[in-house]
């Protein structure tokens, strides 16, 4: 696109691809982004809404003409002393610039980039977009996001003129008084530009936000994108909870793969559109049921929309927080704004806090969880900002929403919970680089949640956030990676939930040892594979509405299975890419599947689940095949449509050698095929034949992995289970060491890889001195034991010149 040639207007008015990052004291951070992106980006297929921006020196030249800045300060000056509030300050502030007028060169030069801007869109008063951009704004080290005002839906020179006024004035809103005097900056340093962009039919498509790096975990490898109906303001305000969607950088540039690894359904209970008829210019309106139980995105747009991301990403060499919105009339995708992220990109990665709860508490309310520490306090719920001033210092804020007006008291709680909003809100922002945990999405917290009522705020539990009564006590403990001597032996970790994996992405394991198929059932899938293969069967009206309910978005149930078991395992996996990741196949016992959802109809009960119908036995079984191959359907998913080729399978309790064959036969025919696109198999090693017959299973698979407990149960005849057997369970057992002993031993006879996975050596030190002496390849710790255990296992080697 050619712009016109220089004009007068151009002091005072430029257009987006006329700038760059380096007019960020001219035209402010977000103008200066979309200069840039517009400038830079376009050629990589990025598409940007055309616009123009005022400059720094057009709103000084407004102040000037005006003379404003003195009594600005005056006011200012009073907020401070306290001989005003600061809603008296802000809003005699505001006043100042709503009766002030545009010098003509100023009124005439937006106006004329307005009908420029119109022609190009070949339109004769095109809608636009009018927002704020300080100068100070989206620094590296201050994130002012949302604390001015944007105006949708413009259209007329008029109109234009008027919501740049009133984009100056929101310069000076109660919000951003406050945050310049927490951030030490001079509110007349700070300057104003306006950015006028063509508006995208968003109002009948779709918006929200993206980030290029996991905004809770600081993960600096997942783009996470939140997404909702309408214009995108009520998912920057957290009006709404949107959908959210994560993406695996490293996997976009593979054109074969399709990297998302998350994908979550939001209420998206309203909407914002534009409004026909009176003042108001936009609208809230319900939507619909199709449109609260659809995803917004289809996987095609939410890998572009990474793609984007990323490459922006790359341009600016750092993290960045990025809007998008989606044309309803087109179809087209474009992106509307983009700024450094300033919270997790700060943070170390070599070193960092882990919260512990150390009691129980019931359970008030949850929601996404908005950092990773824990607050408890007073409750103080307020449902409205006319009531703001009640709030007590130091107590747990509970409202509906947090939009920018509340950011004065943010600052001031020890916690936060909100009826409304998701993990990419102004709310959630805000928190954020506070540094305040908050819990946001609960839908229902200022009901569950007594004003005044001690509580206690986790987010230190994986990505919901809980709300428990009482104050509970917890702990606290300060982790520096850098401090952990290195090893021989490789110690990975046991990763069970997507939603805690990444939490543990900067501990510098070696890959994951044993990620658990069933943890991913029983709480996210939570209906028994068989009932979504025959739902005819399920026969129980309750529980045959809810499997309907919980597949709705899907034409085939079973394909809800595979979706969800597969972007969890993915979600496992993406921290540790490209180490080895070691999924074990579902391990329930013939109890624990009939406890999920319909297994009341599949299951037969046994007197001895434990002994019973688990493992390998249930894969080529008639009475389980079907559920099996959605299993291995899932995990061909996540390997070569994903793009996770660094996952392991791992058969649990296979009792004998010709069951190991038949549980391979099977998953050949399901297109798992051991040595195909470098797929590899492993055996748990935890029944005393896998020991005895060891030469024998090594022909058949590539590594083993130890499983103390069973290997423990069964060594020395004890119920692991029971209370009155508990003294006797002891991986640590003569019999039980001789065990392991020689399963290492025969393993690498045989010259395969073999490592153990148990809690053994998370308890028990002195099991891990045994394990590095026997020279076992691996050992898998649970994560929260993993800095503490590293130390104890490098010491052993250095005892026995083993040393890495």
């Amino acid at each position: 696109m050619t712009a016109p040639a220089t004009s007068p207007a151009d002091v005072h008015v430029k257009w987006f691809e006329d700038t760059g990052i380096g007019d960020i004291a001219s035209v402010g951070g977000k103008n200066a982004s979309l200069g840039e992106l517009s400038r830079s980006l376009q050629s990589a297929g990025v598409r940007i809404p055309d616009g123009f921006a005022t400059t720094a020196g057009a709103y000084r030249d407004f102040l000037a003409s005006n003379f404003l800045e003195p009594r600005i300060r005056t006011y200012i000056e009073e907020y401070r002393a306290g001989r005003a509030t600061l809603r008296q300050a802000g809003a005699a502030i505001r006043e100042l610039f709503l009766s002030a007028t545009f010098p003509d060169s100023i009124g005439e030069a937006i106006q004329e980039r307005y009908r420029l801007l119109s022609k190009r869109a070949g339109q004769h008063e095109v809608s636009v977009a009018v927002r704020s951009s300080a100068t100070a704004e989206d620094l590296p080290d201050a994130s002012f996001a949302g604390q001015q005002e944007t105006f949708l839906n413009v259209a007329g020179g008029r109109a234009v003129l008027d919501a740049c006024r009133n984009c100056y004035a929101s310069l000076f809103t109660d919000r951003a008084i406050s945050y310049r005097e927490m951030k030490g900056y001079d509110h007349l340093d700070v300057a104003l530009s306006v950015g006028v962009q063509r508006m995208v039919r968003s109002d009948l498509g779709a918006a929200g936000v993206m980030f290029s790096i996991d905004t809770e975990s600081g993960f600096p490898q997942a783009v996470l994108i939140s997404a909702a109906w309408g214009l995108g303001e009520t998912v920057v305000q957290g009006t709404i909870n949107p959908d959210k969607y994560q993406v695996f950088k490293p996997l976009l540039s593979d054109e074969r793969f399709s990297p998302v690894i998350e994908r979550e359904l939001g209420a998206k209970e309203r909407k914002m559109v534009y409004s026909h008829g009176g003042n108001a210019r936009t609208q809230m309106v319900e939507t619909t049921q199709r449109e609260q139980g659809s995803l917004v995105l289809s996987d095609q747009e939410v890998v572009l929309l990474a793609r984007w991301a990323k490459a922006v990403e790359d341009h600016y060499g750092r993290p960045m927080d990025m809007e998008w919105a989606k044309d309803g009339l087109t179809g087209e995708l474009f992106m509307v704004q983009a700024r450094p992220e300033t919270v997790q990109a700060q943070r170390s990665s070599t070193s960092f806090r882990t919260y512990h709860l150390q009691q129980q508490g019931r359970l008030l309310t949850a929601g996404a969880a908005i950092g990773d520490s824990i607050a408890s306090g007073q409750a103080c719920v307020i449902r409205d900002a006319k009531d703001i001033e009640s709030f007590v210092d130091g107590s747990v804020l509970v409202t509906r929403m947090t939009d920018p007006d509340w950011v004065p008291v943010m600052k001031r709680a020890a916690g936060i919970v909100t009826d409304h909003g998701g993990p990419t809100s102004h709310a959630a922002i805000v928190s954020r680089e506070l540094g305040v945990p908050a819990v946001v999405g609960t839908r229902n917290a200022t009901e569950a949640v007594t004003d005044g009522a001690p509580i206690t705020l986790s987010c230190a539990e994986g990505e919901e956030g809980r709300v428990y009564e009482g104050m509970l006590e917890f702990t606290v403990e300060e982790v520096d990676l850098e401090a952990l001597p290195a090893t021989r032996t490789d110690v990975m970790v046991n990763i069970g939930s997507p939603a805690a994996a990444f939490k543990w992405w900067r501990l510098p394991a070696a890959g994951v040892g044993l990620a658990r198929m069933e943890f991913i059932i029983n709480n996210l899938i939570r209906i028994h594979p068989m009932a979504l293969v025959h739902p005819e069967r399920v026969t129980d009206p309750e529980e045959a509405a809810l499997i309907r309910r919980l597949t709705s978005g899907y034409s085939d149930p079973t394909e809800y299975f595979v979706d969800v078991l597969a972007t969890g395992i993915a979600k496992i996996a993406a921290p540790f890419h490209p180490k080895p990741v070691i999924v074990r196949l579902s391990d329930f016992k013939s109890n624990e599947y009939s406890h999920l959802i319909g297994g009341g109809f599949f299951e037969r009960p046994e007197e001895n689940p434990m002994l019973g119908f688990r493992g390998a036995s249930r894969y080529y079984s008639d009475h389980y095949r079907e559920g099996f191959a959605l299993e291995c359907k899932a995990l061909k998913r996540v390997r070569e449509e994903i793009g996770f080729s660094n996952i392991i399978v791992m058969i649990p309790f296979c009792r004998t050698v010709r069951e190991a064959d038949l549980v391979i036969e099977a998953m050949a025919g399901q297109g798992l095929v051991r040595g195909s696109a470098g797929l590899q198999l492993y055996m748990m090693c935890e029944i005393p034949s896998n020991v005895v017959l060891a030469e024998q299973f090594a022909e058949r698979f590539d590594g083993f992995s130890i499983g103390s407990n069973d290997l423990t149960q069964l060594v020395l005849g004890v119920d692991r289970d029971s209370e009155q057997l508990a003294g006797l369970f002891d991986e640590r057992d003569p019999a039980v060491s001789a065990m392991i002993a020689q399963a290492i031993d025969k393993a690498h006879a045989a010259g395969i890889k073999i490592g153990i996975c148990g809690q053994g050596p998370s308890n028990h030190p002195d099991l891990a001195e045994f394990l590095v002496g026997r020279g076992i390849d691996s050992i898998s710790l649970n994560p929260d034991t993993y800095v503490k255990t590293v130390p104890v296992i490098a010491a052993a080697e250095q005892q026995l010149g083993r040393g890495a």
